[in-house]
């Protein structure tokens, strides 16, 4: 499966971003989707994943609240709508697709098979 991040960008603190990753070469709906964000000098962390139909999603509480992930099967996309957003949120965001069953996993990276190349997300103040 090959993943293709867009829609990065600048903005200001309050403002708002839609990601979006389109998948080829495998069966979208097979796969969990999630996003995970890496800021300068700090880990890879978890922001939000979906299930395969569509019908769950969950948050990092870090973003419970302003952001939203949703997807599109026909079009094999999944999206992340960043709204309220803050200085804290710049980072380059990931988004990865996953074999995995069990919700517990969703949270964790090693749950996740493919990744794409990231997309740079930089909130001014």
């Amino acid at each position: 499966v090959q993943l293709q991040a867009s829609g990065g960008g600048l903005v200001q603190a309050g403002g708002s971003l839609r990601l979006s990753c389109a998948a080829s070469g495998g069966t979208f709906s097979s796969y969990v989707m999630g996003w995970f964000r890496q800021a300068p000098g700090k880990e890879r962390e978890f922001v939000a994943a979906i299930s395969r139909g569509g019908a769950s999603t969950y948050y990092s509480d870090s973003v419970k609240g302003r952001f939203t992930i949703s997807r599109d099967n026909a079009k094999n996309t999944v999206y992340l709508q960043m709204n309220s957003l803050k200085p804290e949120d710049t980072a380059v965001y990931y988004c990865a697709a996953s074999r995995a069953y069990g919700s517990s996993s969703y949270y964790r990276l090693p749950a996740y098979d493919y990744w794409g190349q990231g997309t740079q997300v930089t909130v001014s103040s």
